[in-house]
């Protein structure tokens, strides 16, 4: 019996959410406007969605989960009734990433680096709650999806979190096609920081070449094709016509 509870144990410290980031950054140009401004039919802008379904996801799980919005410095603000002082999580921006060899900061960084900067923040709130000497700290998981996405955020967690005590050796879980990944809607283990800020460091920002040899893969549910990856007003349209349906 105390095998089983020992397994067990270790199976929910392999699968522990530390936090979620919402990347709001990237550039918009085809869309016309920037997509965390974007407005679904219910009247709501698609960042607050995405901040209301992280909340959801946090009182799910009775846990007090960072929420983080990289949005490359372009101050996209959050409704006010998503940010009340008696909300469990804490919601807050970030910056991306600067690296040292960087000699300015450019218009966008690109995934990475904001990445790179969510994870950096959770190793500073872990640091202060002195849990980064704890080994099952670096076993946890940061939550990404991106804006161009209408999938549910619980409903990307419950898809992608079987995986985290299967994916053996695996440092990034994110969900795919036939023939594409979509690393933006996935799970990065904490313990590749250093791993992702050397690879910066180095001047690459290339999310594939990054991911591929840590990669374990996610099919689709086919619903969710059509929730994702939206760069026009007609793509978004389609979405949302899409998630009324599903």
């Amino acid at each position: 019996m105390l095998q089983v509870a020992d397994s067990s144990t270790q199976a929910d410290e392999l699968s522990c959410l530390a936090g979620i980031v919402i990347l709001a950054g990237g550039a918009s140009k085809r869309m016309g406007s920037p997509k965390a401004e974007l407005i679904l039919p219910t009247g709501e802008r698609l960042l607050d969605y995405h901040v209301r379904q992280a909340l959801e996801l946090s009182a799910a799980m009775t846990s007090d989960l960072p929420i983080m919005i990289a949005d490359n410095g372009r101050g996209f603000s959050v409704h006010a009734d998503l940010m009340k002082k008696d909300l469990q999580s804490s919601i807050f921006h970030i910056g991306d990433y600067l690296s040292s060899n960087d000699n300015k900061q450019i218009e966008t960084g690109g995934a990475l680096v904001a990445i790179e900067a969510a994870l950096q923040s959770l190793k500073r709130l872990a640091n202060s709650k002195q849990l980064t000497k704890e080994a099952n700290w670096q076993q946890s998981w940061l939550l990404v999806i991106s804006c161009d996405s209408l999938i549910p955020i619980s409903d990307l967690w419950q898809k992608l979190q079987p995986y985290t005590t299967q994916a053996d050796g695996k440092s990034v879980i994110c969900l795919t096609d036939d023939s594409h990944l979509y690393p933006l809607l996935g799970l990065y283990r904490l313990s590749i920081e250093p791993e992702l800020k050397q690879y910066i460091d180095d001047g690459q920002r290339q999310v594939m070449k990054f991911i591929k040899p840590i990669v374990q893969p996610v099919p689709f549910t086919q619903a969710w094709q059509a929730l994702t990856n939206f760069n026009t007003p007609k793509d978004f349209a389609s979405a949302c016509l899409a998630l009324n349906v599903s």
